[in-house]
């Protein structure tokens, strides 16, 4: 490890402690992750794992939301979870003609928190080491003006951002529709530079093509150019963890 990441991680694990939180459980690798998303600024990258520390422990006090917390969001099957990228990127897929608004915001966020921890989760291999990303596709294809849901795009992002910071390795939009640009706009503002350039709207072929060649064949589904088939969410069974 470069010299000037030992310092700036010894750093923030004294900033943390000033902001009484202990960063005890957690490497270096989900310490890096905090200091990248933050610029490599210890005292920045402090306050926000103290924000994320104190947001898990009151959103998600069991450390996971369970499927039955969130089965009828899970019912519309619209989420799939397939192998691991040709990077080993768990890959997420979002169909979204089959999602609709939610009328509850909270458990709309209680469903993005199960699908971002159990697409994490499935990369792990025993244990987590800290650094693990996924690779999201958003799929457009037949979407309608029914299935837009400006606000729930940008909780997912905002998720992300402050949440999950460097968890997302790449995330491609697939099918988009003439209406559902000026919506994508809107979003894009609430988007930090980071996050934005790891956005791809697949558009033409050759876009098409670094597409299935990033995710790769074996692990891309069939009406996506590649020899999977689409794995729902809930049917994916995460190994056990070690201790």
């Amino acid at each position: 490890m470069e010299k000037n990441h030992e310092i700036a991680l010894t750093e923030m694990r004294k900033s943390v402690q000033k902001l009484g939180t202990s960063t005890e459980k957690y490497g270096d690798p989900t310490l890096m992750r905090f200091l990248i998303a933050r610029s490599m600024d210890p005292d920045k990258a402090a306050k926000m794992f103290v924000q994320w520390h104190k947001w898990r422990a009151s959103f998600v006090p069991n450390g996971f939301i369970s499927d039955s917390e969130v089965s009828d969001a899970l019912e519309d099957r619209k989420i799939f979870l397939q192998d691991l990228s040709k990077d080993g990127y768990p890959v997420m897929i979002v169909k979204a003609s089959k999602h609709f608004p939610s009328k509850d915001h909270l458990q709309f966020k209680k469903f993005v928190v199960h699908l971002l921890d159990k697409t994490i989760a499935s990369s792990f291999r025993g244990r987590e080491i800290g650094n693990e990303k996924l690779i999201g596709i958003l799929d457009l294809q037949q979407i309608s003006y029914k299935n837009v849901d400006a606000r729930g795009l940008i909780t997912g992002f905002q998720f992300l951002q402050s949440y999950y910071p460097e968890r997302l390795a790449k995330c491609f939009i697939l099918n988009m529709p003439w209406f559902f640009v000026s919506v994508w706009r809107m979003v894009s503002r609430f988007l930090e530079k980071a996050t934005a350039e790891k956005i791809v709207i697949v558009s033409n072929e050759d876009e098409t093509k670094n597409f299935i060649k990033e995710v790769g064949e074996e692990t891309l589904p069939e009406e996506y150019g590649g020899r999977a088939k689409l794995v729902p969410l809930q049917d994916v069974v995460l190994a056990p963890m070690e201790d």
